[in-house]
């Protein structure tokens, strides 16, 4: 969706602190209601928000979240998102890509669980902080003099790209200087117990975790009881406004269960751009750094040791040496994840990742997953995977199955898209 942006004026003493949103060539020039991007010479676009100023591509959209609050927040093309994400219900459900994008919002009235100690914050009256670090694809800066929270998102290829864009962020008039929150609480929420744990019934997952508002309502009068969230990889399509330590410690205390998932490298046979090695050797060696990194934000959510973590590896015509290179990566993955006290989990479509994990069950040349999340959208909520999957493998509370994708439910009030699942885990 792309949103033309505009100019909203105010008076009075709340003119400072009411959201401007102007694009402008380097000045605060007022531009007509409703103007298209001005183009620096050398073709970016300056986007001006709260006194923060940044120069981006010009291929990039500018959207306008105070003026479109449902829209779906997600990276998978190149966007600047202007205000406070909204619900997210809007996204869909199986958005798997990223390129590169910024969320640029208040500080005021922030979330202090979504501050984390990564988060960085420029020095005096400046909006440039050159030593901000990337945590799980995302640099995260509070430009307090502007009174902004600037969240990038990246992958490793554009990472450089993505500095440069930041680091040609200048200060303007306009701003409304807030001081970032203290983080202490977002390091004490803890999830209670691993997860999902032992679980037998409906589940469904969703791009972007949902808000609380939506989690009650379903809590209260849908038949699901776990949910799938998306805790890590540069894969991931949408941006995460709700998924914090609080968040996680919330839902796991009013019964529900969670399905950590981590989605990065694919299989190196698809058209996806962030893909594992054809070279079995490093593509183990992949897998196990991709725990690691799944391992680091499980922790800093509160899920604890004990937890089984899903690798998300969609649906790919198999080939030979494409198979060795999934279950190699697999074994890499599961290998780093026993060794930081968790389980393992795959999701991929039961006609292909499934099915070629399942031919090699018992093959000790790779280890072995301890969960198995089967794709099959054939309506019918049973753990069976028919001939993809013989009932020796996995056969006891080890496997998920979804069984519907790309469904719209509204459960008291609250509607999201979602995929179904039925689960038996233990």
């Amino acid at each position: 969706m792309q949103l033309r942006p505009i100019i909203r004026r105010r008076s009075g003493p709340a003119a400072t602190a009411a959201a401007a949103l102007l694009v402008a060539l380097g000045a605060l020039s007022a531009a007509p209601l409703g103007a298209a991007p001005a183009q620096a010479q050398d073709g970016a676009q300056v986007v001006t928000y709260h006194g923060y100023q940044v120069r981006v591509p010009a291929t990039w959209q500018v959207v306008d979240l105070e003026q479109r609050p449902d829209t779906c927040v997600r990276f998978d093309r190149p966007t600047v998102y202007l205000g406070r994400p909204g619900n997210g219900s809007t996204c869909p459900a199986r958005l798997v890509g990223r390129t590169e994008g910024l969320v640029v919002e208040p500080i005021a009235g922030l979330d202090p669980h979504r501050v984390t100690p990564s988060t960085a914050r420029t020095a005096g009256h400046s909006a440039v902080a050159p030593g901000a670090v990337s945590t799980n694809d995302e640099i995260q800066v509070a430009v307090e003099s502007a009174g902004v929270l600037v969240t990038a998102s990246h992958t490793d290829a554009n990472e450089t790209a993505v500095r440069k864009v930041l680091g040609s962020a200048t200060l303007t008039a306009g701003g409304d200087p807030a001081p970032l929150p203290t983080a202490r609480a977002a390091r004490t929420a803890a999830a209670a117990g691993a997860q999902p744990g032992e679980f037998t019934g409906h589940g469904f997952d969703a791009c972007t975790a949902p808000s609380q508002k939506t989690m009650d309502a379903w809590r209260a009068d849908s038949p699901y009881g776990a949910v799938g969230v998306y805790i890590s990889g540069q894969t991931r399509g949408c941006a995460q406004p709700n998924l914090t330590a609080s968040w996680v410690s919330k839902q796991t205390a009013k019964g529900w269960r969670l399905i950590p998932i981590e989605v990065g490298r694919q299989a190196p046979c698809t058209t996806f751009s962030n893909r594992m090695s054809a070279d079995p050797a490093t593509a183990r060696s992949q897998g196990a750094a991709a725990a690691v990194g799944s391992v680091s934000a499980a922790r800093a959510l509160g899920i604890p040791a004990g937890s089984a973590l899903y690798n998300d590896i969609e649906g790919y015509a198999s080939t030979a040496s494409c198979k060795a290179a999934v279950l190699s990566y697999l074994s890499g993955w599961t290998e780093a994840l026993h060794a930081g006290g968790y389980l393992s989990g795959f999701y991929s479509g039961a006609s292909s990742g499934v099915r070629d994990a399942a031919a090699e069950h018992d093959n000790p040349a790779y280890t072995r997953v301890d969960h198995i999340w089967f794709a099959a959208w054939n309506g019918t909520a049973t753990t069976d995977a028919g001939s993809y999957v013989p009932a020796s493998a996995w056969p006891g509370s080890q496997r998920i199955h979804q069984y519907a994708g790309e469904v719209q439910e509204t459960w008291g009030g609250a509607k999201v898209n979602i995929d179904r699942d039925y689960l038996d885990v233990g």
